[in-house]
């Protein structure tokens, strides 16, 4: 199972600015004349040695994951990273059609605003099915698409099927199980197996009263889970603060992860206002958390960033 984050920012696109561009060149230049930087050959071994949110950004897009299992091209969420995952399946596929089963946790704009530009669905012999326990999921994405916010309708390329809540199906030899979140307005989180190796998918869902008993139902959910894609938007300080926002943190997901056996969590659903240097800090306050309560556990912990791949 190939998974591949293509949009991990929450709410709102936030492109990297001309400003934040110019503070990570300046913060480079200073380091290589610190390192005493004298010849060419010299600059790609410096680069992969500079901090992470220097010579890297987790990304502006908003929610899309790409995952190929069992021959099946599974998409979840269709965020702005969807137009260029879009992009990036025409090119793969070389004129053959594009089968996609595209799987919607819920419709806020975050989520869905990547629909109106995924170049797929303007080829007529593609095959595009939306899968959603929202029964009007059709009807929401044809009201985004109304003439008076957007000129072009929904594309006819696109199906839909309507899931029932916790309810479990195929797609070819890959099992989809549904399993509802705690978020205002509904959201869903899906939990993906083929073969032996299962991935949980968990964005925009808060963990409210965090008892064992109230945790146990995702808990049992997230169980034995190779990899839990975790929404961690906030601080444990903004979640007291913005309780009811229907969003988490890290250590309510490591601790989730440790209680539920899981073998690795990447951290998604950035918070829009939170630079790259931000939320390395926040990684590295999770390592710290970790290391200080289950140092033994071997669990893994990643930060969500577009283009950043794993083979489970």
């Amino acid at each position: 199972m190939y998974v591949r984050f293509w949009g991990v920012r929450g709410s709102i696109a936030a492109p990297l600015t001309n400003e934040a561009l110019s503070a990570k060149i300046e913060a480079a230049v200073k380091l290589a004349l610190k390192a005493g930087l004298t010849d060419d050959w010299q600059v790609s071994e410096f680069i992969k040695e500079l901090p992470w949110h220097v010579r890297q950004t987790a990304g502006g897009d908003t929610a899309c994951i790409e995952i190929q299992a069992g021959g099946k091209l599974l998409i979840l969420d269709a965020g702005t990273g969807f137009r260029r995952l879009g992009l990036d399946l025409i090119q793969r596929s070389m004129g053959s059609p594009i089968e996609a089963h595209i799987l919607i946790t819920h419709t806020h704009w975050d989520h869905i605003s990547g629909i109106p530009f995924f170049a797929p669905a303007f080829m007529p012999d593609n095959a595009l099915t939306f899968y959603s326990p929202y029964s009007g999921l059709e009807d929401r994405l044809n009201h985004q698409q109304n003439p008076e916010y957007f000129p072009v309708p929904l594309a006819p390329a696109f199906k839909f099927v309507h899931l029932n809540e916790r309810e479990r199906f195929q797609i070819g030899d890959v099992t989809v199980e549904t399993f509802p979140l705690n978020h205002p307005g509904g959201s869903y989180s899906y939990r993906i197996t083929q073969d032996d190796k299962m991935f949980i998918y968990a964005t925009d869902s808060e963990y409210q009263g965090l008892s064992a008993d109230s945790l146990k139902p995702f808990a049992d959910f997230f169980n034995g889970a190779d990899l839990l894609i975790f929404d961690a938007q906030y601080t444990m300080l903004e979640n007291v603060e913005k309780e009811n926002w229907g969003h988490s943190n890290v250590f309510t997901g490591i601790d989730m992860a440790l209680e539920a056996g899981v073998k690795r969590i990447a951290f998604t659903h950035h918070e829009p206002a939170y630079d790259d240097e931000k939320l390395g800090e926040i990684l590295h306050k999770a390592k710290e958390y970790l290391n200080i309560n289950q140092p033994e556990a071997g669990l893994q912990l990643y930060l969500a960033s577009e283009g950043f791949s794993m083979t489970l």
